[in-house]
Order: structure tokens, then C-alpha cells, then sequence
């Protein structure tokens, strides 16, 4: 793991900038990583990683606010690096993007199962991969829903993208009061953007959705 910085800016904090740290196998793309990064005053790069497990370490030594993670890492995988940042109770852990070159479909929906915040391909443009970094910065979640959607009566296609955020939210149990904390939105705005999700879906509560989505996304 290379160290970069050690200051550190508060997370979603206007004023500050956004403090990053970057795993990926590929000394290349940890290259062109720091190169994007460090020209724009907007972030701060901490380190940067080789595998999965340097940044479990980078977690536990420094304090940062994204993540931004490869799918396929030696040592611990993309997912590794997820399930075991959900099994902690900090809340002031990372929030984590995942940014692969690998094009499975199925790839962002587990993302979102085992609790990233956001999903950025290899193949997008420098300022899509920055505009996700600060939106998940905020508390915001960006998956590209339009390419997990499937043709024809797929009711996940009708989805706001504020309702997509509350189904990966429903689908990581988080509950109302934690899912309005997390969006900077009112508990009373929760429940009348899940009314609406509930109604699109054409279920009647949570455990229903959440149940709906897995199905879809083939998890269950």
C-alpha cells in the first residue's frame, strides 16, 4: 500500500475535499488513477492499494471517505472487501465504489447487494468516474439501473432514481430512520418514496421488495 496524504477532510463536506483511497490490481489503472485524482483539487488521494487486503488495511489505519475498488482482486476479491465491511459496526467506515473493467451484467446488482455505494465501469469517461465519486461522497448511491433493467414490462425500469436508491438501501436492512439519515431526507419523505416504490413494484412492504429485487437481480 503507497501512502499519499495524510490529511483528512470531513466526508460529504463542501469546503474540503473528498479523501480517496484506490485498490486495483493493475498498476496501470492505480497510475491512471493517481494522475486523475491528484490534478483535480476536489479530491485528495490517501494511498492506494494492490489487492483487496492492502485495503482492508488502509481501513482500518486511515481515515477516508471513497473507496474505489476492482471487481477481481488477488487476495480478497471486490465482494471480499464488501461483505466485510458489512459485517463492522463503524459508521464512520468508507463508502465504496466498485470500478471494473469486468462486463458481467450482474456485477453492479451484487455491488449493491453486499453494500457499495456506487458502480463505475472502465470503459466510462475520467469525468463520469469523478461526478460518481463526489455524488457517493454525499450519501448518494449511482448504479447504471438502465443497464440492469430488462426489455419489455420490467418494473424496475419505471423507477426514479431516488426509488432506486431506497430499494438498495431496503436491500442492505437498512431501516426507515437509517435510510432518511443517509440521504439527508425526511423520515416522512422515506415513506412517501417507498409508498411509490411499493406501488411500482406492486408489492406491499419491504420484505416484499426486497424479495422482488432479488428475484430479478437471480439471488435468491
Amino acid at each position: 500500500m503507497i501512502a499519499k496524504s495524510s490529511h483528512h477532510a470531513a466526508a460529504s463536506s463542501a469546503k474540503g475535499p473528498v479523501d480517496v483511497v484506490v485498490a486495483d490490481k493493475s498498476p496501470l489503472i492505480l497510475a491512471g488513477m493517481v494522475h486523475l485524482l491528484d490534478q483535480d483539487e476536489r479530491f485528495n488521494l490517501v494511498a492506494t492499494a494492490a489487492d483487496g487486503e492492502r485495503f482492508m488495511e488502509a481501513v482500518d489505519r486511515l481515515k477516508f471517505d471513497v473507496g474505489i475498488i476492482g471487481w477481481n482482486m488477488p487476495y480478497l476479491s471486490g465482494q471480499g472487501v464488501l461483505q466485510s465491511l458489512q459485517k463492522r459496526e463503524d459508521a464512520n467506515l468508507p463508502r465504496v465504489i466498485v470500478f471494473t473493467g469486468n462486463g458481467a451484467p450482474d456485477i453492479p446488482r451484487q455491488v449493491m447487494r453486499f453494500g457499495g455505494a456506487g458502480f463505475c465501469s472502465k470503459t466510462d469517461q475520467p469525468t463520469q468516474v469523478l461526478e460518481t465519486v463526489l455524488a457517493v461522497a454525499e450519501g448518494r448511491m449511482v448504479f447504471p439501473f438502465m443497464d440492469l433493467t430488462r426489455s419489455g414490462s420490467d418494473p424496475f425500469s419505471g423507477l426514479t432514481a431516488r426509488e432506486q436508491e431506497l430499494l438498495a438501501s431496503l436491500s442492505r436492512g437498512r431501516t426507515n430512520q437509517q435510510i432518511a439519515g443517509d440521504l439527508s431526507i425526511s423520515l416522512n419523505t422515506v415513506k412517501f418514496h417507498l409508498k411509490n416504490l411499493y406501488g411500482k413494484l406492486d408489492v406491499k412492504n419491504r420484505a416484499q421488495a426486497v424479495a422482488c429485487y432479488l428475484n430479478a437481480s437471480g439471488n435468491v
